[in-house]
């Protein structure tokens, strides 16, 4: 029987000459959930993402992923197992359509991705999944638009299915909603908690109506150290949380991009 927790960190920890910028962390996310990470700016959330996708190496402690001690494997390993950190494996081929990026994806997926000397006719089998694929996102009207005429919003849609098609258990979405304007946020705010069904995303988010929105569950980074953690009801009225944004404990959480 499935674990209730898909991902585990057990005082993770890494520094950099000196200075430590993830500090003796110990998290665990639910399986089937919907989990923030958020912090002040040089909090070490991004530091933490490369820890669990192995672009860095942790000084100290462990990952465990399905019950598995995962902190020795390299990145290609942790993307098999179905950990897929999105906007990393996003769509970097401006002047292909929305469809042959997706498509690029499912060729990832397959493990067919250097076969580009293939007839294209080989790779039409692919379409079915890929427009699939883009009917999850709401792009299927864009399949045949070049990548670089997409708005700045839709193209962070494009970048959500090609994670999609690596077919992925834990998606690490790492700040899924920044520089958008109201329009695009609530549209990817919608498609997140669209494709969660079925998956379990952990997110670098600092908007915080997009993740009281969506998010079961919050953990609040400060110096590289766990500062809390708990629904955001729990998070936005702890008074060391809202030092950490606001600098005093008399503001509100609400609206803070830290």
């Amino acid at each position: 029987m499935a674990s209730e927790v898909i991902l585990e960190t057990k005082n993770l920890t890494k520094g950099f000459k000196g200075f430590i910028a993830v500090n003796d962390v110990s998290l665990k996310v639910r399986r089937g959930s919907i989990h923030a990470l958020i912090g002040p700016n040089g909090a070490g959330k991004t530091t933490f993402f490369n820890l669990l996708t192995k672009f860095l190496t942790p000084t100290a402690g462990s990952i465990l992923y399905n019950g598995d001690d995962i902190t020795a494997l390299k990145p290609e390993q942790i993307a098999h197992r179905g950990v897929i950190r999105s906007f990393q494996i996003s769509a970097v081929f401006p002047h292909l359509s929305v469809l042959e990026n997706v498509r690029i994806g499912l060729q990832r997926a397959l493990g067919t991705s250097y076969h580009f000397w293939k007839s294209e006719r080989t790779l039409d089998q692919l379409n079915g999944r890929a427009m699939q694929l883009l009917a999850e996102v709401d792009l299927e009207s864009f399949a045949d638009t070049l990548t670089v005429d997409l708005p700045y919003g839709r193209k962070r849609a494009l970048e959500i299915a090609t994670t999609l098609a690596m077919e992925p258990e834990l998606m690490l979405l790492d700040e899924p909603t920044q520089g958008m304007g109201h329009e695009d946020v609530h549209r990817v705010t919608e498609l997140i908690r669209k494709v969660s069904a079925g998956r379990t995303i952990l997110m670098v988010e600092h908007n915080m109506s997009v993740v009281s929105g969506i998010c079961d569950r919050i953990s609040v980074l400060q110096r590289g150290a766990l500062l809390a953690e708990g629904n955001y009801e729990e998070v936005s009225n702890n008074p060391q949380v809202m030092e950490a944004y606001m600098g005093t404990t008399s503001g509100a959480l609400e609206g803070a991009h830290g």
